[in-house]
């Protein structure tokens, strides 16, 4: 029997102990008879049908709790690591979960190219697209990102980031009016007293905050490398793009747009700790970006 006949059945036993005769011509209506309504009713649930059920709700429940920003993958491995989960999951299974549930994730969207600004210090593409690191501190990647706040969004703001390479682990974050190089100033302070005495290659865009003298004179304090994405290639910076799509995606879009800069500060507190302490990846072999970077300090 599949889920539609036994929803039926049991709508059709609770209308009909309110109405006399009812039951009669519910089953006349559907084409079942009273032997096979009973039969139906007395079936018990098949083991199948225990875990499709099963597999159905906690697939559910972790798209909701991404606040219906991931796709079938990283569905996956949340629930490779649910504890009412008790029976093996495959890729397949979750496509079909989520193609009966009616479950998709929205797509990224197309980012608009900047104008180039004036720039001081340029520096190699040190970096060139080698995304792979084998422990933390590595390589730190950062860039900033515009968001927007007030009754109609009608205020604007600058989130600064620093990401570990290794695991996606955004180490610190800093709002600010404008993209200064003393908001860049800020946020990497804050990443160097969060982790300690460390030597990363620091990669950035060109922008005029990142090709300051302040702020490079600022790292060379640190004894960091340098790396710069080539003009016009934001794929020189692509993790650090992404992790900006997600979290706008993810977060930022699946919130109410917050209506004074309290209210932004704290969506954006809660956005960085659910990316940083709750984000499953398969990349990262099941695991969040603090358990994985943790994991190899």
């Amino acid at each position: 029997m599949n889920k539609q006949h036994r929803l039926a059945y049991f709508a059709i036993k609770e209308v009909s102990q309110e109405y006399r005769g009812a039951l009669a011509k519910l089953l006349a209506v559907i084409g079942v008879s009273r032997q096979a309504y009973y039969k139906g009713l007395k079936r018990e649930e098949t083991v199948w049908e225990a875990r499709d059920r099963r597999l159905k709700e906690r697939t559910q429940y972790w798209f909701d709790f991404h606040h219906q920003g991931i796709v079938a993958g990283n569905l996956l491995v949340n629930l490779q690591h649910d504890e009412l989960i008790t029976f093996e999951v495959t890729h397949k299974m979750v496509r079909r979960v989520m193609r009966e549930l009616g479950l998709s994730c929205q797509t990224r969207i197309k980012k608009h190219s900047r104008v180039k600004a004036s720039e001081q210090y340029i520096l190699d593409n040190v970096l060139n697209q080698n995304f792979h690191t084998d422990a933390p501190n590595e390589v730190w990647l950062s860039d900033s990102t515009e968001l927007k706040y007030g009754v109609n969004g009608e205020s604007k703001i600058r989130l600064s980031g620093v990401l570990d390479l290794y695991g996606r682990r955004l180490l610190a974050y800093n709002l600010s009016v404008t993209e200064t190089s003393a908001a860049e100033i800020e946020v990497f302070q804050r990443a160097f007293e969060a982790v300690g005495s460390v030597h990363p290659l620091v990669h950035t865009d060109r922008g005029p905050a990142y090709t300051a003298g302040a702020f490079n004179n600022f790292l060379s304090r640190y004894g960091v490398s340098r790396s710069m994405s080539r003009p016009g290639t934001p794929y020189d910076n692509a993790p650090m793009e992404r992790w900006w799509n997600e979290f706008k995606l993810r977060w930022m879009d699946r919130h109410p747009l917050a209506k004074t800069r309290e209210e932004l500060v704290k969506l954006v507190e809660e956005g960085i700790e659910y990316f940083n302490h709750h984000n499953r990846s398969a990349q990262r072999n099941g695991l969040t970006p603090d358990e994985y970077w943790n994991e190899a300090a």
